[in-house]
């Protein structure tokens, strides 16, 4: 390797990629291009990147497999960076492999580290824990020891550990410090605002406020009986009922759990399940067959009675009856939250990220731009959507993740 590629090289390691550039911006022998293409990457022009990491993946020889594959992870990297989770895993697998059969063990625990990411993106948390389990940091640079740690944590936020989340961010804060790489420090930094700021509102006895991620956590380990809003469930601390396929009667759930330990009156309930202020014969007859099947579903949990205006919850374990729900209600909360880590995703990612149909995404996309609260730049395929985060708000319980039952 000669003098240029080398300074090029350690000034990419030093997270510096305007000097890496002055040293192979001229250059387009492959390991020039490979720099060339990482240095774009860093720089945040990222289809740049990717044009140049392909053309030196192609222009190294067969005798040269280490070298693709390590564009071939570079490219992932970009891939992962660029909202892309559809960049195909079995290309990474093989260059992993062809890594570790080489003993580069450095960057093909790299590649493992970003196929966990690229998981725990698409919301696939279970797989992401599993595979993120059979790594061992201690033998890796700084560098993926911080990755490590933020992945530990994001699996943590989506399962609702505060303690853990911050214990693993605290390590990677450490390991930040160790790398001296700047971006790494302001995505540790960027996470830890997750948990320092709201996450939930709770509604109570007619009351609101705001709940912290570690009170969220609190409030499902408690004794209360909650009508979860933000993933559609009922839950208290021996089991939960999901309503996510069933939002007529997790309306009513939610409006009687917001009356609690009042009653709510018909005409109420029959704005929130149904849109209608008309309180007519046919309305009432829809509104108890409903309340029967609400009745049926919750029956472990919750009974539903009638009063002389309405009905009523009485729970049969729980102390009280609590309603958790989004910092701000959104119409589409679930693209909103994905979108809010600031990045651009095209809609067949948020699709996939979603698991919805990517119809079903542009809809949402759509209605959310009417509203002025997404925007989109790119025409046909290339085009992205993008939204600032929503100040003051983590996202943590809207995004694609399991509830935890345990």
């Amino acid at each position: 390797m000669d003098s240029l590629i080398t300074g090029a090289a350690r000034a990419l390691a030093a997270g510096d990629p305007l000097a890496a550039l002055k040293w192979v911006a001229l250059r387009d022998d492959p390991p020039a291009l490979a720099l060339r293409g990482i240095a774009m990457a860093q720089l945040g022009d990222l289809d740049r990147a990717k044009a140049l990491l392909r053309r030196a993946a192609r222009a190294f020889g067969p005798r040269e497999a280490v070298a693709r594959a390590r564009c071939i992870v570079a490219e992932a990297e970009v891939a992962l960076a660029s909202r892309d989770p559809r960049w195909p895993a079995s290309a990474l697998d093989a260059a992993r492999t062809t890594l570790e059969e080489h003993g580069d063990r450095a960057n093909a625990g790299y590649a493992r580290y970003l196929e966990v990411r690229r998981l725990l993106l698409i919301g696939r948390v279970d797989e992401a824990e599993r595979a993120l389990a059979e790594l061992d940091p201690s033998p890796f640079p700084p560098a993926s020891k911080v990755v490590h740690q933020l992945v530990a944590a994001g699996i943590a936020l989506r399962r609702l550990r505060a303690k853990a989340a911050r214990a693993a961010l605290a390590r990677a804060e450490r390991a930040a410090r160790h790398a001296r790489l700047p971006a790494l420090t302001a995505e540790v930094e960027s996470a830890y605002l997750v948990l320092n700021t709201p996450a939930a509102r709770l509604i109570a006895s007619g009351q609101e406020r705001l709940l912290l991620l570690e009170e969220v956590e609190a409030l499902l380990a408690s004794s209360a009986l909650v009508v979860d809003a933000c993933r559609y469930v009922v839950r208290d601390r021996g089991s939960v009922v999901s309503l996510a396929r069933r939002p007529v009667l997790f309306a009513l759930a939610r409006a009687l759990g917001e009356a609690w330990p009042g009653d709510a009156p018909r005409e109420t309930l029959l704005e929130r399940a149904f849109g209608s202020r008309v309180a007519d014969e046919a309305q009432r007859l829809r509104l108890r067959v409903e309340i029967g099947r609400l009745r049926r579903v919750l029956r472990t949990l919750v009974d539903v009675s009638a009063t002389k205006r309405g009905f009523v919850l009485t729970p049969r374990r729980a102390s009280e009856v609590v309603v958790l729900a989004r910092p701000v209600d959104e119409q589409y909360p679930a693209a909103l939250a994905v979108l809010a880590d600031g990045e651009s995703w095209s809609s067949s990612a948020l699709a996939l990220a979603l698991g919805t149909s990517q119809r079903t995404v542009q809809r949402a996309l759509d209605s959310l731009a009417a509203a002025g609260k997404v925007q989109s730049f790119g025409r046909g395929r290339s085009r992205r959507w993008m939204t600032p985060p929503v100040p003051g708000f983590t996202t943590a319980l809207l995004l694609p993740a399991p509830l935890p039952i345990d």
